[in-house]
């Protein structure tokens, strides 16, 4: 008996004490998150809506979110503050969405709430641009002009111009989507 080894997980038992002594304890703000889970739960819906707004459907808008994820939670600190966090997200999620639109439409197309602020003023009538957007618009069908109309010169919501139009918000976003991509098409040549 004298050579009997001790088990080793009464061996671990032991251990125990000392190795939690051992670990490294971290303040924690109280507004931060515990865990990847909580960050994810907590946010996923926002993004989503706000990817759905955006393309107007419903699959984009998964993918949309998943890879706004996929880029954020790498670099992102847990330590960080909700707010933190959140700013994080959403600029993640505009540089997610820049780059689906530069994919699909061959340009950039982002617009998030929090950059209207920042956003450049609008060109002046009789500006080379102003001159280019009329054009553009005057080589798309009536339901398209009106639906651009609507949502980018005149600012409007999709529920609002759904409601100017008298269709359904599901309508407005795709007839919405249908504009940018006929435009899109005029712009690079192609026609309506």
């Amino acid at each position: 008996m004298a050579g009997r080894s001790v088990p080793r997980w009464r061996a671990t038992a032991r251990e125990l004490p000392e190795r939690s002594a051992a670990r490294e304890l971290r303040l924690v703000a109280a507004d931060s998150y515990a865990g990847w889970e909580e960050v994810y739960r907590d946010n996923v819906g926002w993004i989503f809506g706000l990817m759905y707004e955006k393309t107007g459907n419903r699959p984009d808008a998964e993918d949309l979110t998943a890879e706004v994820f996929s880029s954020a939670l790498p670099p992102l600190r847990l330590s960080a503050g909700r707010p933190e966090v959140r700013g994080y997200l959403r600029a993640t999620a505009r540089t997610v969405l820049a780059a689906h639109w530069r994919r699909r439409l061959g340009r950039e197309i982002t617009c998030i709430p929090d950059d209207l602020a920042e956003a450049a003023p609008e060109p002046a009538p009789g500006t080379r641009a102003a001159e280019r957007a009329a054009a553009l618009l005057a080589a798309l069908p009536d339901r398209y002009r009106r639906i651009l109309d609507l949502r980018f010169l005149q600012g409007m919501s999709v529920r609002e111009a759904a409601e100017v139009l008298g269709i359904s918000v599901t309508n407005a976003k795709v007839l919405q989507h249908r504009a940018l991509r006929a435009a899109a098409r005029v712009e690079a040549g192609g026609g309506s």
